[in-house]
């Protein structure tokens, strides 16, 4: 298992971490944000498929910033995907 740790730009959240085991997401965290809807995330996307996940939240945008913690959290699983690939 591979962990990540992504500081994230334009957005409430200071730091997400988690882990990619064959593909899938594991042990996703946000230090920062809306706690609340963070950890939801986090259990929706718990063992699913990274690169899956990455294609749905990107774009997704919070108020107007062009971007979002979900939005980061895509781009912070293709960085993990890239680094992945070698």
């Amino acid at each position: 298992m591979a962990h990540y740790s992504y500081t994230p730009k334009g957005v409430c959240t200071r730091n997400i971490s988690f882990d990619i085991e064959d593909g899938c997401l594991f042990n996703l965290k946000f230090d920062g944000g809306c706690a609340g809807n963070l950890q939801a995330v986090a259990k929706l996307v718990e063992g699913q498929n990274a690169r899956d996940v990455a294609l749905l939240l990107k774009g997704n945008d919070c108020r107007g910033k062009g971007t979002s913690c979900a939005d980061q959290l895509a781009q912070a699983i293709f960085e993990a995907l890239k680094q992945t690939a070698g």
